[in-house]
């Protein structure tokens, strides 16, 4: 047994030394060396601290993911017993499901000959020793998971500062099962397998698949799993168990590598009842030593020392290679935040400050209303096209244009109009000459057929400026929501105040048109001498025409019916035809009148909104105590606000704290990831 004593003192690792408990017969055994240490401690040690710093400031919180080996396996693989191996400590084992949450294992180096042991779970603080570590987990497990048999994502962190215990982090997963037992979920399956995903999707996760050798590799459930994430293995490290009760043909399963474990195999012999932790692995060399098959696996690929020492140097090479990326990730996640925190409102102190601060958004908004509702300065939004204002405007003022314009269709016979007006106003005096009072009443009856038109357009008009209005306040007040609803309700009443007087305006140009026929425009005397130039023909055609025609081309109007107007007499037809083209020509440029004067009304109306009465009318509604004093609201920052004020300090703190950490290791690690 001397030898055998001598080929375990030489097949361990010597450095540090911790002293382990037997939880069974509550002795303490005489000092052994810690399974998980490296004679690359000096290297490594600074990267394993920094990562455990990074760790303790919660810096994964900001989504920045850190090195971590991630324990998996199919259900009853002796995933709690490799762990508990490697740390030292019971974790509960047993029959069925035994991990139902996250166990966050942080192991971490103290110079304190006491162990200090406790769990943090739903926000509590929980200490324990090492005799009661098991209840513990089972006690935790249950408030997270709930007494029965089904499983959560919220995660159980177990820390373990002990002297000899190296700073190392090891999550272990609930084990894969297909088929619910024992009054566990339907969806047992859906829900461990997508915790072990979340786990070990990041690239950063060392995925440490636990394997029986009692079954064949290719049919495990984790395998599957982790190659979905790590296709070409190299970031899966297999350990083998339970290699004492399948020892057949398991040289060969390590060593053909079916299923492409990138980082290679590891076979262990698990702990054993009540064994103690120093028995444990006095039996696995022994095993591996002695064994007819066993003893044929190289020995650098057996042994849970071998294990620790593959584990450090992995993560340690890990961490050498993402620490570049994790201090970008800090930097870039301050410097958001940094902005976003300068983004917020400044903290109002005094109503001064607050009506300043007012002020500030009163004029930003109109210097932006200036650009896109006047200059045609579009860049503010350029993949809007709503608040591409000046051209949205004309296109609305064509359209106007247009359907104003548009000859609506005749409801009655040609010239029948006229004549009924002439009848109606003749009078004593000369036949060839019309009466103004006939003009005038087929002026009004036309302006009266489009008077609703221009009222419709300048209220579409104000509409669409009202909807610019609020979006542009809404983008100068985002900062300050409690106010935001009264500015806006302060530019919604400025537009329905602006409307109204419009419409009032827009009605006063259209009953100007009603009162005289006046233009200098020599448009209408052109037009009016074109088309009367075609009255002694169409006169004839009516009257006189032997073959008596039915219709008549008339340039301008197409071809008309003329048949039912041979019963007039020549005066009375030569009168309607008069005023037919009169009206027709000075109709033309009354349209044209309307859309110019709406036109230029418009400009000035816009022009005037912006200069003038936006701050005006704001800043009257806003400090009216009336309105609810708006100014004073400002002193009240939001609950929102507030919140994500405070949020942002605290990351921003975190990842200062953070950068703060690698900033002295990144330039010693720099190049370790490569040797």
């Amino acid at each position: 047994m001397g030898g055998s004593k001598k080929h375990v003192v030489a097949r361990t690792t010597p450095s540090l030394a911790i002293v382990a408990t037997n939880p069974h017969d509550n002795k303490d055994v005489v000092p052994i060396e810690a399974p998980i240490v490296s004679s690359y401690n000096d290297r490594i040690r600074p990267l394993l601290d920094t990562v455990d710093r990074l760790r303790n400031l919660n810096v994964m919180r900001e989504g920045i993911q850190l090195p971590t080996i991630v324990v998996v396996g199919d259900q009853s693989s002796g995933k709690s017993s490799v762990l508990e191996s490697l740390a030292g400590i019971s974790l509960p084992r047993g029959q069925g499901i035994c991990t139902r949450v996250p166990l966050v294992m942080r192991l971490q180096r103290s110079s304190s000959p006491e162990p200090e042991i406790w769990f943090e779970y739903s926000d509590k603080v929980v200490p324990t020793d090492e005799e009661h570590i098991t209840e513990a987990i089972c006690a935790a497990t249950d408030v997270i998971a709930g007494s029965g048999k089904g499983v959560s994502d919220a995660p159980l962190t177990l820390h373990v500062k002990k002297a000899g215990v190296p700073d190392l982090t090891m999550v272990d997963l609930p084990g894969i099962t297909r088929v619910p037992v024992n009054g566990q979920p339907e969806n047992i399956y859906e829900q461990i397998s997508s915790m072990i995903m979340k786990y070990i999707e990041p690239q950063e996760s060392i995925i440490l698949n636990v394997l029986s050798a009692t079954v064949d590799f290719t049919t495990c459930e984790s395998i599957r799993m982790s190659r979905q994430v790590d296709k070409t293995g190299e970031r899966t490290l297999a350990v083998v168990t339970k290699a004492d009760m399948a020892p057949e043909g398991l040289l060969q399963k390590v060593t053909a590598d079916d299923v492409s474990i990138g980082l290679g195999y590891v076979c262990v012999r698990n702990r054993i009842g009540e064994e103690s932790y120093e028995e444990a692995r006095l039996q696995e060399e022994l095993l591996f030593r002695n064994h007819p098959m066993l003893s044929l696996i190289d020995d650098d690929i057996v042994g849970i020392p071998v294990l620790a020492q593959k584990l450090m140097l992995i993560q340690a090479t890990m961490i050498s290679r993402c620490l570049p990326e994790i201090v970008r990730k800090i930097n870039h996640k301050m410097e958001t935040a940094v902005l976003e925190l300068n983004k917020l409102p400044m903290v109002m102190a005094s109503t001064g400050e607050a009506l300043m601060a007012l002020m500030d958004i009163i004029a930003s908004a109109k210097e932006s209303l200036l650009r896109i509702l006047v200059q045609g300065d579009f860049s503010e939004f350029p993949d809007d096209q709503t608040m591409h204002c000046t051209a949205r405007l004309a296109d609305m003022l064509s359209q106007f244009s247009d359907n104003l314009q548009a000859k609506p269709e005749d409801v009655t016979e040609f010239l029948m109009d006229e004549i009924k007006i002439l009848d109606e106003c003749k009078c004593v005096g000369l036949p060839n000459f019309i009466p103004r009072s006939a003009f005038l009443a087929i002026l009004s009856q036309h302006v009266e057929n489009i008077h609703v038109k221009p009222v419709e357009f300048i209220k579409k008009i104000w509409e669409y400026i009202e909807v610019v209005l609020s979006s542009v306040i809404t983008k100068y007040s985002e900062n300050f929501p409690q106010i935001q609803s009264a500015i806006k309700r302060a530019g919604r009443n400025l537009i329905t105040k602006i409307k109204e007087q419009s419409v009032e305006r827009v009605m006063e140009i259209v009953e100007m048109e009603k009162l005289t026929d006046y233009t200098c425009n020599p448009e209408y005397m052109t037009s009016w001498t074109q088309k009367t130039a075609e009255q002694q023909n169409f006169i004839h055609a009516v009257l006189f025409d032997a073959k008596k025609p039915e219709h008549f081309p008339l340039n301008g109007f197409g071809i008309v019916p003329i048949s039912h107007l041979r019963k007039y007499h020549a005066h009375l037809l030569q009168q309607a035809f008069d005023m037919k083209m009169r009206i027709t020509s000075y109709w033309t440029i009354v349209l044209r009148r309307i859309v110019d004067s709406l036109a230029l009304y418009l400009q000035l109306s816009v022009k005037y909104l912006v200069n003038s009465q936006f701050q005006k009318e704001i800043v009257a509604e806003m400090v009216d105590p009336r309105a609810g004093g708006g100014v004073e609201r400002m002193l009240e920052e939001s609950p929102s606000v507030a919140s994500k004020r405070e949020k942002l300090k605290n990351s921003i703190k975190l990842l200062k704290e953070s950068k703060d950490a690698v900033a002295a290791i990144v330039d010693q690690s720099s190049g370790y990831g490569d040797r």
